[in-house]
């Protein structure tokens, strides 16, 4: 499948509808282009994240046949970081999937 910026929202999309499955009613999250995904607004503790992360590479590399890491010295480097939301993480996977 082709990078677009449709498809890599979706892939984001579907970890996150993934993520809301295993929260309660009262712990889901609203899931859009300026969801919060780390910081203070995030509703999303640091194990949540870090699932989030493992499952995004997992489900970029099933989507787009491509190895990603969303947490090495060159993610970690950027200000913001990539995770800060939905649109920033987007942004942030279609630059590695152009390389």
């Amino acid at each position: 499948m082709q990078a677009t910026d449709a498809a890599v929202l979706d892939t984001i999309y579907k970890v996150l509808h993934a993520l809301n499955q295993e929260r309660s009613a009262n712990e889901q999250i609203v899931i859009g282009p300026s969801t919060c995904l780390f910081g203070e607004d995030s509703l999303l503790d640091s194990l949540s994240l870090v699932s989030v992360i493992v499952d995004l590479e997992t489900q970029v590399s099933d989507t787009f046949e491509r190895s990603v890491s969303l947490t090495d010295d060159r993610a970690m480097s950027r200000d913001p970081v990539p995770f800060t939301d939905v649109t920033a993480m987007q942004q942030y996977l279609l630059e590695l999937l152009a390389e």
